[in-house]
């Protein structure tokens, strides 16, 4: 057979828009990745870092937690932190257009708490995008015993996209939430949705993702009917 430029083409585009991923859900080898969903990016008027996408997906990221927890599935949850006096931050990241307004945290980075966080839950406070960059992430979902990551919060093409990458080229399974990540274009949601569809991850929604569990979709607010 000869390869058309039409051929391949058709066939990339075909998979940055519909493809899907293999492997299965297993409940008792996956854990729920929280990401940044705290206070400056997610209540309303805070900071000039707010997603006001990211507000507006949070009650039904919620449902997903609370599906997590109806699984046994562990939830962990991060934060985009001053960490080490900033010593630990790629040296980079300062002179990026989206660096400093001059805006200051008024106290410690949370979780925003609408989104309640269990005591029983742990926060890594990380110093860059990915999840795995420079935090003991790996070492904890290795000691949980879980090789799929389902990847929820927020910047879609940042954090989210960031971790998704570093799970993958570490070995595990990403389940990556089509409308439990949010970012702060919304015209650049779906361009990388398709390129972790095409080459990462399993893309799925919330409804989705909760019945793959085995809790099912209803437990999901927000879900389509």
């Amino acid at each position: 057979m000869e390869y058309t430029e039409e051929w391949v083409t058709a066939r990339a585009r075909d998979a940055y828009a519909h493809g899907r991923a293999t492997f299965d859900i297993r409940p008792e080898r996956t854990a729920l990745l929280v990401i940044d969903m705290q206070d400056e990016f997610v209540r309303p008027g805070l900071s000039p870092y707010w997603v006001p996408a990211a507000t507006r997906m949070a009650t039904r990221l919620h449902g997903l937690v609370e599906a997590c927890r109806a699984a046994d599935v562990p939830v962990v949850w991060t934060i985009f932190d001053d960490t080490h006096l900033g010593l630990d931050r790629p040296r980079g990241l300062a002179s990026l257009p989206h660096g400093d307004t001059g805006w200051r945290r008024p106290g410690p980075a949370e979780v925003w708490a609408p989104l309640g966080r269990r005591p029983d839950e742990p926060v890594i406070r990380k110093p860059s995008y990915g999840a795995f960059y420079d935090t003991p992430l790996d070492t904890m979902l290795r000691n949980l015993g879980r090789d799929t990551v389902v990847v929820t919060g927020t910047l879609t093409n940042y954090c989210c996209g960031t971790t998704a990458r570093q799970a993958y080229e570490r070995g595990y399974q990403v389940v990556f939430g089509a409308d439990v990540t949010a970012t702060d274009d919304e015209s650049r949601q779906e361009p990388e949705l398709a390129v972790l569809r095409k080459g990462f991850a399993l893309v799925l929604t919330a409804e989705e993702i909760a019945a793959r569990l085995g809790t099912g979709g209803a437990a999901v607010p927000g879900a389509p009917a």
